[in-house]
């Protein structure tokens, strides 16, 4: 997956010579906009977000995106998913049939509602798992809810334990955040408002591309986006979307989390509209949109097989539609051998702290390498490890807790 972001005034795209000519918008008087040009079947993008003011898309331009397979979304001011245009879906209509049939059937569609929140439960318990590593004040036990879960019958029941345990994160999520981002709690609006604070923006923002992600994979699969099994069906909402979001939220908290850890957001990244909204810049719209695309296309192993997330998003679908059409038995939206890891942990820390400069001259390393990782430890800031180094300090601590 690879995202290419159109920001600004007088964004263009059109056709010349069987070649697609992509004119960025203009939204900094010290920067050209950038200017691409992608020759037929040789294009390595495969979703382009526009996030612009204004500008012109020929319709040879649309032609020729589709023709490749590649997808245009378009984001409101605010952020939120305005249209998207996808490639030609696949024509299953027996496959539609049978979603239609099994959104009728209460017990198979309260089944498939526990299994997206199931897997929408255990990265979250991950996520807070991997933030108390670094963050002890964080806390990371919702057992309670998850018992209330395992007795829920009914998909009101289970999404009111669904809003316990969105409600415990967003309280611990806020606890990483510093002071000036003015987060307190994820804000949701049934009105079209924009965020009020720059951590809402940026999920705002992130949640789009994600749901522009969940439409394109479901247009592929033959499915209906306005169908689903978890959210209900209102005019205009891609109810089936918004389903297939939930196991996958967790990206976009890591990217945003890996943006305020390592402080590449700015103010001036952000931009208060005449209506007190928030909404982001070009620049800070691009530097989400990197994190995002980072994320997507990070590799883990599933069935044996290196893949990204973006591909797993296409293949949950899948397997998804198998299940309906009764061509597969279990249903199941996890991937259990995703895995964070974290070397600024706080255990971590001390003991680079507590390490004497002869003892780690004993293990082979230098004095000046002890010292730089002191000086990390120290400070606030996320760091990573030498993978060696790190292993040899996990094996020092394995080593003194069996001497003691």
């Amino acid at each position: 997956m690879k995202f290419l972001l159109l920001n600004g005034h007088g964004i263009n795209m059109r056709v010349d010579g069987a070649k697609l000519h992509v004119q960025d918008g203009n939204y900094s008087m010290e920067e050209e906009p950038a200017e691409y040009i992608f020759s037929p079947k040789k294009i390595d993008v495969d979703h382009i977000v526009i996030y612009g003011q204004d500008g012109n898309m020929s319709i040879d331009s649309i032609r020729w995106l589709i023709k490749h397979n590649i997808q245009i979304s378009i984001l409101n001011w605010d952020g939120k998913l305005l249209t998207t245009m996808l490639p030609p879906e696949s024509v299953q209509v027996k496959t539609k049939f049978h979603q239609y049939y099994s959104y009728n059937d209460i017990t198979l569609r309260v089944k498939i509602a526990r299994k997206l929140l199931e897997a929408k439960f255990a990265r979250t318990q991950q996520v807070l798992n991997w933030l108390k590593e670094r963050y002890p004040t964080v806390k990371n036990d919702f057992a309670s809810e998850l018992v209330l879960f395992q007795k829920a019958t009914s998909l009101s029941s289970m999404m009111m334990v669904e809003g316990r345990i969105a409600s415990s994160f967003w309280r611990e999520f806020a606890k990483i955040v510093p002071k000036d981002y003015e987060f307190d709690n994820r804000r949701y609006q049934k009105k079209p408002w924009g965020a009020g604070d720059m951590t809402n923006c940026m999920l705002n923002y992130g949640y789009a591309l994600l749901e522009a992600e969940c439409l394109r994979s479901i247009n592929s699969s033959g499915l209906d986006v306005h169908i689903g099994f978890l959210h209900e069906m209102h005019i205009g909402k891609n109810s089936l979307a918004y389903d297939l979001q939930e196991p996958f939220r967790f990206l976009i908290d890591l990217a945003i989390i890996n943006l305020i850890e390592n402080k590449v957001m700015d103010k001036k990244d952000f931009i208060r509209t005449e209506n007190y909204n928030l909404r982001l810049k070009a620049s800070g719209a691009k530097k989400l949109t990197v994190e995002i695309n980072k994320l997507f296309n990070k590799k883990v192993e599933y069935n044996g097989y290196q893949c990204s997330w973006s591909y797993i998003i296409l293949l949950k679908t899948r397997e998804l539609a198998q299940f309906i059409l009764g061509k597969s038995k279990k249903i199941d939206f996890n991937v259990s051998s995703m895995a964070l890891d974290r070397a600024d942990t706080e255990d971590l820390r001390q003991q680079i702290l507590n390490m004497p400069y002869v003892k780690w001259k004993k293990l082979g390393f230098s004095k000046g390498t002890l010292h730089y990782m002191k000086q990390n430890a120290q400070s606030d800031e996320p760091f990573t490890l030498n993978k060696h180094v790190k292993e040899r300090l996990e094996e020092l601590k394995v080593e003194i807790k069996n001497r003691d």
